[in-house]
């Protein structure tokens, strides 16, 4: 229930910007635009600065199993023979003269995916490790792939269903004698305005339901049930009226409103999930997992959007939808074992 809450500030800010940055941009130019993020980010640190100091506690200030010399010196080796690898790897791609945007970005994507499967292993066969926490990071590894799946198709919102919105949508509405003109930006908020909407009735509902409410993997494998149903739904409009018509923006609506119910059912509860299995030693690494989760989902999502152009919405819609009702009914038959490893936690 309190982590429904944080991801509810998340989304206050992300309701405001689809409809504050175009503005800003129409009426200067898009440096303007990203300028509000910077000036956002700053008062936001400055927020945790002062708040953090008088409401955290002491002991929450300092790691609960801080670096030995010896660490920091091989830590400082690998991330240097990283970069060194990364910028080898940048110079062949320009000696055979691949360096382009397209190869870029796949680089940065098998990075992205590779990232979380490395530090899993480093876990997995951490000393630091005990028998008990490793058996829950093991129960962990299944939730892991089910939010990178579900954010490689959530985050389609930013750009499939951005270019749907801009291309295939009737936006301009007639309410009475009302006629109103949206900007195709103006969609994004829809995402987090149905996260607002939503939130109050998932957190009444999770704590009256206490210890009967359903478990995690549970939860997780309903959420991504959801997310496949809110991309057969676009399948519906395009099959209907064609691709090169424009549909109502309520399409557009439905399919958000129905996503945001997965959304919750998997975001907040794999934030609290995650902090209930982290191994004492890599509690903050642990949270840092989980957004490495949606790291390696946009990295996917960044591969497989290059499939969708106008005249296949059907097709990729259904088989957007398809891959995550089958990886929720997979999920499903995965809660018991998931729950042995999970060792008591809900």
């Amino acid at each position: 229930s309190g982590f429904t809450i944080f991801v509810f500030g998340i989304n206050l800010g992300s309701l405001v910007a689809p409809i504050v940055v175009p503005a800003m941009w129409s009426a200067f130019n898009f440096h303007a635009g990203f300028s509000l993020a910077a000036i956002g980010m700053f008062f936001g640190l400055i927020s945790y600065w002062y708040g953090g100091k008088k409401y955290l506690s002491a002991d929450s200030l300092y790691p609960d199993d801080p670096l030995e010399p010896g660490e920091t010196k091989k830590l400082s080796f690998r991330v240097g023979l990283g970069v060194v690898a990364f910028v080898l790897i940048l110079l062949i791609m320009y000696a055979f003269n691949a360096f382009n945007i397209t190869n870029f970005i796949t680089l940065l994507s098998i990075i992205a995916v590779l990232t979380p499967v490395a530090y899993f292993a480093v876990m997995l066969t951490s000393k630091k490790v005990t028998k008990h926490e490793r058996s829950r990071v093991w129960a962990y590894v299944p939730l892991f792939i089910a939010a990178a799946i579900f954010w490689a198709i959530e985050e389609q919102g930013m750009v499939v269903l951005a270019l749907f919105a801009q291309s295939q949508t009737n936006n301009t509405v007639h309410i009475f004698n009302w006629v109103i003109h949206i900007n195709p930006a103006n969609y994004q908020s829809l995402n987090p305005l149905f996260i607002l909407i939503y939130t109050p009735i998932f957190a009444t509902l999770w704590t009256k339901l206490g210890k009967k409410q359903p478990s995690s993997p549970s939860k997780f494998s309903l959420g991504m049930l959801v997310t496949g149903f809110s991309y057969l739904w676009m399948v519906i409009p395009v099959a209907m009226f064609g691709a090169h018509s424009l549909v109502s923006p309520l399409w557009l609506v439905g399919s958000w409103a129905i996503i945001e119910v997965g959304e919750l059912l998997i975001s907040p509860i794999g934030l609290s999930v995650t902090t209930k299995l982290a191994p004492n030693a890599f509690q903050s690494s642990m949270m840092s997992m989980w957004f490495l989760a949606d790291s390696a989902g946009q990295a996917v999502n960044s591969q497989i959007v290059r499939f969708y152009t106008p005249g296949n919405e059907v097709g990729y819609f259904s088989i957007i939808g398809i891959v995550s009702i089958i990886a929720g009914i997979v999920l499903f038959f995965m809660i018991k074992p998931i729950k042995r490893l999970m060792e008591g936690v809900l």
